[in-house]
């Protein structure tokens, strides 16, 4: 008998966590389309974008660069073991180049840019919105989601195809290394597999996708901060809330144009 409880139990709370999160989902949607709407309208927030611009970007870059040569190093370790078993060690390096490009490069970066810059921007709006500068903004006729948001979102959505070719660049690097220095393999042959199996489609997904993941996490981000409340310990679960949720979505999402781009 309790073993059937606790399995009710579990169902129960599984399509609570369901319900709730294809509501967090609408509400997102519903607030992507005020975006779109304050985003053709100006004044136009140049400014204020190349500062987010330098946030998202420019300071991420050496975070970027040490998570990508890291990721190329591990991707050659785990290739290098499999093919070897089968006289394919040559070809490792084509294997980790299209992995960085179409896969790990946008997602990875996602995720280590949803940790640092997404966090920071609905902890931002959250303390705004409780400090009431948001309502201070209606009331001097500013549109706060043309001021704090818009310019977050497209600075996100510009940098983080740049992050996500940095990210594979260097995990190029850190694979090329690692392959020809501590697992001697011909550099030549590396080179040779990388140019004869990645394509400029490849790369060009990959630049899609990470788009598409700096559209999301900057949108749930705001979307999250814009409606925080309760304080100190609602920016803080908020914050929880907007990096759980933009991280389950670039896996998501991921996965959709993933099978519609294969």
């Amino acid at each position: 008998m309790r073993l059937v409880n606790f399995i009710k139990s579990s169902i129960v709370g599984i399509l609570d966590m369901a319900e709730e999160l294809l509501s967090e989902i609408g509400l997102v949607l519903m607030f992507l389309g005020e975006f779109l709407y304050w985003a053709i309208r100006p004044p136009f927030r140049i400014q204020e974008t190349f500062r987010q611009l330098d946030f998202v970007g420019t300071q991420s870059i050496l975070l970027i660069v040490m998570t990508g040569a890291f990721t190329g190093m591990v991707s050659v370790l785990q290739g290098y073991n499999a093919m070897s078993r089968y006289g394919a060690e040559s070809l490792v390096g084509a294997a980790t180049a299209l992995a960085l490009a179409r896969e790990l490069g946008p997602v990875l970066t996602g995720l280590m840019v949803v940790g640092r810059v997404g966090s920071a921007m609905t902890a931002e709006l959250g303390s705004m919105r409780n400090t009431q500068q948001i309502d201070a903004l209606l009331s001097m006729a500013v549109a706060p989601v043309q001021y704090l948001v818009c310019p977050r979102i497209i600075a996100a959505s510009i940098a983080m195809p740049f992050l996500s070719a940095i990210f594979a660049f260097s995990g190029m690097i850190g694979a090329y290394i690692m392959s020809v220095e501590y697992l001697h393999i011909d550099a030549g042959a590396f080179m040779s597999a990388v140019r004869d199996y990645v394509t400029s489609s490849d790369v060009t997904q990959g630049l899609i996708k990470a788009a598409a993941f700096g559209l999301i996490l900057s949108l749930v981000a705001c979307f999250k901060g814009f409606n925080a409340g309760g304080g100190a310990r609602g920016v803080g679960v908020a914050t929880t809330k907007s990096v759980v949720l933009s991280s389950v979505l670039i896996l998501f999402s991921d996965y959709l144009m993933t099978a519609i781009m294969f």
